[in-house]
C-alpha cells in the first residue's frame, strides 16, 4: 500500500492533500456541531466538575455559523503554511500545523472514549486524518525533504504557537451567544 503511495502521490500533491483533507474532516464537525451540542451538552457539562469545565463550555454553544467562521479562520492558516512550503520549501509551519492535525485525533478519540459517544469529528479524525498525518510525516522523511531536526523545530515552534492561537479561538468562542 506504501509503495503504491509513494508511486502515485507527488510531493506537491502530498502537500497540498493537507487542506483538503483538513476541509473534508472539519466539514464532519461543520455538519454536527450545533445539533450534537443541543442533544449532549447539558448532560456532558452536568457530568463534569465547574472548575474543569468553565473554558470548554462555550463550545457546546457554537453554532454552525460560528464553529464555521472559526474554521475558516484555520483553514486560511493551513493553506498559508501548504503554500510557503510548496512554493518556497519552508516545512517548519507545514509541519507544525500537520502535528497539530494528527494530535488533534487524540482529542477527538479521547473526547468519544470518555463520553462514551459518538463526537463531531471523530469519524474522518480517525479514519482520515490519523492516516494522512502518519502517512505525510513519513514520507517527507522517507524523500529527505525534512528532517528529524526540522521535525523537531517544528514540534517546538507549535508549543509555542498552538497555545495563544488555541486561546484566542476559544476567547472568540466565549463571545458567541449560546444555542
Amino acid at each position: 500500500m506504501i509503495h503504491w503511495l509513494n508511486l502515485h502521490i507527488d510531493q506537491s500533491s502530498l502537500l497540498w492533500l493537507l487542506p483538503i483533507l483538513f476541509m473534508f474532516h472539519d466539514f464532519e464537525e461543520i455538519l454536527t456541531v450545533e445539533s450534537w451540542g443541543i442533544k449532549h451538552g447539558p448532560g456532558v457539562e452536568a457530568a463534569l466538575s465547574a472548575g474543569k469545565w468553565n473554558p470548554y463550555r462555550s463550545m457546546l454553544r457554537m453554532t454552525t455559523r460560528n464553529f464555521a467562521a472559526d474554521v475558516l479562520f484555520v483553514y486560511i492558516l493551513v493553506v498559508a503554511v501548504t503554500g510557503a512550503a510548496v512554493f518556497f520549501s519552508f516545512y517548519w509551519l507545514y509541519l507544525a500545523v500537520l502535528a497539530v492535525f494528527l494530535l488533534h485525533v487524540f482529542t477527538h478519540l479521547g473526547q468519544s472514549i470518555v463520553l462514551k459517544i459518538y463526537t463531531p469529528g471523530v469519524v474522518t479524525a480517525v479514519l482520515v486524518a490519523f492516516p494522512y498525518s502518519l502517512y505525510a510525516f513519513y514520507r517527507l522523511l522517507n524523500d529527505d525533504t525534512v528532517s528529524w531536526a526540522d521535525v523537531c523545530w517544528s514540534l517546538l515552534l507549535m508549543a509555542l504557537l498552538a497555545p495563544p492561537i488555541v486561546w484566542g479561538l476559544v476567547k472568540s468562542r466565549q463571545r458567541h451567544k449560546p444555542v
